[in-house]
Order: structure tokens, then C-alpha cells, then sequence
């Protein structure tokens, strides 16, 4: 459970506000139940300390305020659009039996025991936190899910997760899917149909016909004219019929 020192505060304008944040702490408030909202400050340091851990707005921060200790829920926290800093944070008290909703993540052990993941299975999370609704005090910090002898095809809907009787799924009516173990992809060049080929084929043969044809055409050619060139060589030359004298 996480734990946070947690002072009151009495402003009531924005500048007492900015003072606040420029003495290194953020304005929050607790709210919920029958008692009044509480204004209060908590160190930044520390606050972004406990946000990065993860699952902050899942877990319950127990807050030490005025000597006394006080169970409450983070609900929102609001970052500074420049900064990306936190500027203020919202906490809802925990109250015995009052329910509420909430996301929690879910966790998948076990990988290296799945024969899917083994033989190359892809695990696809469809949802990575699932929205229950509980009693504050009882709500689970995860949803577990095990790996253990799972193979591919197979999948995990929120009925395969172990609830308590009194925490339940918002999302009523259906078994969603949680996860699935899908087979690999492997991209694979697509093959030629026959036809593609056999078309390809005739037209490298009609080519090399063509080809062959203008070969022949100018051997024939050539040839035609060596045999011209020829006969011309072999005819007579004519001569002139002398003319009587005179």
C-alpha cells in the first residue's frame, strides 16, 4: 500500500494556489461519503515519486493527515500542459461497502511455461486493464492471468479470471476476451498462378521466334543479293557493232 504525508490547506485564491506550487507542493482534495471535502497539499517530490510507480490510480493511498491516517483512491490527477507536471490531484475516500468502479490491470505470468509462446505464438492483448466494480475495500491490485500449458488457438475471457461474489465486470451480458495466443504471421512473397507462368512462357517463345525470323529474313536477304551480285559478274558484256569504214 503506498503512503503519503499530506498537509491542509486554507487557501482561497490563485495566487495563494501558485504559492503553494512554487513551495514545491500540490493542492488536492478528498471527497466522498457523508463528511466535508478536505483541502489538502502533498509534497510534488514525492507525488511524481508515486505516479510512476505503476498503477497509481488503481492502488489505495493511505494519506497521513493531521496525525491520523485516511484510506483514499487517486481519481484524477491534472498535469500542467507546458510542464507536463502535477498541478493537482483528486482522491476519493474509502468507505467500507461502498462500491465504486475501477480499472485494473491485468498480468500475465508464466510465459517461458506456454508450449504456443514456444513454438512461435503471438499473445495478443485485447485488453490491458479491465473495468470492475467493488467495494473499496476490496479491490484486487491485479488480474492474473496464467500462461502455464497454453497453447495456440486458445484464448482467455474475463470468465476464466477468479473474482470475489461482490466484484464484478462493468461490462455485463458477455464473455469478452481478455487475450488470445495467436498463430505466427510470416510474410510470404505470393506465388505466380499457372496461368501467369504459362502466358510468360509463350511470350519469351513467341520472342525468340521473332527473333529467329528476322535472323533468317536477313540471311536470306543477304543471300539474294550475293546471288544478284553474282549473275551480274557472269553476264556477257556487250559490244558495240563496228561501224563499216568509209
Amino acid at each position: 500500500m503506498i503512503s503519503l504525508n499530506a498537509n491542509t490547506r486554507d487557501n482561497k485564491t490563485k495566487g495563494e494556489l501558485s504559492s503553494i506550487r512554487n513551495n514545491g507542493d500540490v493542492p488536492a482534495i478528498i471527497y466522498g461519503g457523508k463528511e466535508k471535502n478536505e483541502k489538502i497539499s502533498i509534497s510534488k517530490k514525492l507525488l511524481k515519486l508515486t505516479i510512476e510507480k505503476e498503477n497509481f490510480l488503481s492502488n489505495i493511498v493511505t494519506l497521513k493527515l493531521n496525525g491520523k491516517d485516511q484510506n483514499v483512491l487517486p481519481r484524477e490527477v491534472t498535469y500542467d500542459v507546458l510542464t507536463d507536471e502535477p498541478i493537482h490531484v483528486d482522491f476519493l475516500r474509502v468507505l467500507p461497502g461502498v462500491k465504486i468502479r475501477i480499472e485494473v490491470p491485468v498480468e500475465f505470468i508464466n510465459h517461458e511455461k506456454s508450449p504456443g509462446l514456444k513454438r512461435g505464438g503471438v499473445l495478443n492483448i485485447v485488453r490491458r486493464k479491465v473495468e470492475l466494480k467493488c467495494p473499496s475495500e476490496k479491490i484486487p491490485d491485479k488480474l492474473t492471468i496464467d500462461l502455464d500449458g497454453v497453447d495456440i488457438g486458445e484464448s482467455f475471457k474475463i470468465s476464466s479470471v477468479k473474482l470475489e461474489s461482490d466484484v464484478v465486470p462493468t461490462i455485463q451480458g458477455r464473455d469478452f476476451v481478455i487475450a488470445t495466443l495467436a498463430a505466427p504471421t510470416v510474410m510470404k512473397e505470393p506465388e505466380k498462378p499457372a496461368e501467369a507462368e504459362a502466358t510468360e512462357g509463350a511470350e519469351g517463345t513467341d520472342g525468340a521466334e521473332a527473333a529467329a525470323d528476322g535472323e533468317k529474313s536477313a540471311s536470306e536477304g543477304d543471300k539474294k543479293d550475293g546471288d544478284k551480285k553474282d549473275a551480274d559478274d557472269k553476264k556477257p558484256t556487250e559490244k558495240k557493232a563496228s561501224e563499216p569504214k568509209k
